[in-house]
């Protein structure tokens, strides 16, 4: 290649900087991995394999009634059976592999409309069947605020109060709700020379939701006011609340709703470059952040993150995963966390909000 033809994304320097490396081969305490996915037919033994030479005990699938395949840069996906997930993983390996459902809404994915309160009454009773059966508790995609429209044509609002008795439901069935709401500031903005993930949005022109028909702002914040109206129901924020990048927003948010937590699930490469401000917030909210990873089960995936929350290393980079293009856009640093809070991160926490979890 001439270097006087150097493409942006084919730019990738090599550090000079001498640091230490300290790369744990199994975490220092059990692992629940409480945010992932099941993409295609994957072995259980050679993922039993990985997470038994990391240290991970409990996998949980949070679309356990929806198949995942990917195409091209994006996903496709379609609803199905939870039997399916249930026999093949849960019932083989006792206590090694949980799942949530996406309800009806997996069927959204194929039809995003929402006709009439029929849908609501559909979600709850599939909401009650899938529990029943062995789910532990409801995923809700992105797509519920930037995608779902009614009968009407207008889109569905977070805080819909059509939508109350789902959440309601799941209060009373005892299981929590995990809402991944909105995608990296970044996304909502132009693509221009200003936006930090350019890369990623040039070659996924797909994820970016500038000038989407709600801001980025305003879907939080009808996130915020669904979760206020249901103080009896436990919801999970995805991604530190989709917000990774203003952890005082975060703050915020989780001290005026006692009912949420949060997790870190493919947001490693944000808090890892902020690691003063990272390392604060998660000791404050030790009892509130879930460990998960929305990775493929690997080694170097599962070590990357423990490297992370337990060593001080400096400027390293994690590993790709899909659809990151094989790059890392920045390098990140070790939070050396205390134990007790490890601990808490790592399993405490999901074993007190996901109901039917063990260590074993």
């Amino acid at each position: 290649m001439n270097n006087d033809d150097l493409r942006l994304k084919d730019f990738k320097p090599k550090p000079m900087l001498v640091t230490e490396t300290h790369i744990p081969e199994r975490a220092r305490y059990p692992v629940v991995d409480a945010h992932n996915h099941l993409f295609g037919d994957v072995d259980p033994a050679e993922m039993i394999d990985v997470m038994d030479e990391t240290g991970v005990r409990v996998f949980i699938n949070l679309t356990g009634n929806t198949e995942f395949r990917f195409v091209e840069q994006g996903y496709s996906a379609r609803p199905r059976s939870i039997e399916y997930f249930l026999k093949r993983y849960v019932w083989r390996h006792p206590g090694r592999f949980a799942c949530f459902t996406m309800s009806v809404f997996a069927q959204l994915q194929q039809e995003m409309l929402i006709t009439d309160n029929k849908f609501t009454e559909l979600a709850v009773r599939a909401l009650e069947q899938d529990v029943g059966k062995g789910a532990c508790g409801l995923k809700v995609t992105k797509e519920l605020g930037l995608f779902f429209k009614d009968n009407t044509g207008r889109f569905i609002r977070i805080d819909d109060k059509r939508l109350s008795p789902i959440w309601e439901a799941a209060g009373e069935l005892g299981v929590p709700v995990l809402i991944h709401t909105a995608d990296p500031a970044a996304f909502f903005l132009p693509i221009d020379r200003f936006n930090e993930h350019y890369l990623t949005l040039r070659q996924a022109p797909d994820w970016s939701f500038f000038g989407s028909y709600y801001s980025k702002a305003e879907l939080l914040s009808q996130r915020d006011s669904m979760i206020a109206r249901h103080p009896h129901t436990t919801f999970i924020c995805a991604h530190v609340a989709n917000c990774s990048e203003d952890l005082g927003y975060v703050s915020d948010f989780l001290d005026s709703h006692p009912n949420a937590c949060i997790d870190f699930s493919a947001r490693i490469d944000e808090l890892g470059r902020q690691p003063y401000t990272a390392r604060e917030f998660m000791i404050r909210y030790q009892d509130r952040i879930l460990f998960g990873t929305d990775m493929p089960v690997q080694n170097d995936v599962y070590r990357a993150y423990f490297r992370f929350l337990e060593t001080r290393d400096e400027h390293f980079e994690y590993p790709d995963y899909v659809g990151r293009f094989g790059y890392s856009r920045w390098k990140i640093y070790g939070l050396y966390l205390p134990d007790g809070v490890l601990e808490k991160i790592y399993h405490t926490n999901a074993l007190r909000i996901i109901p039917g979890l063990s260590l074993g």
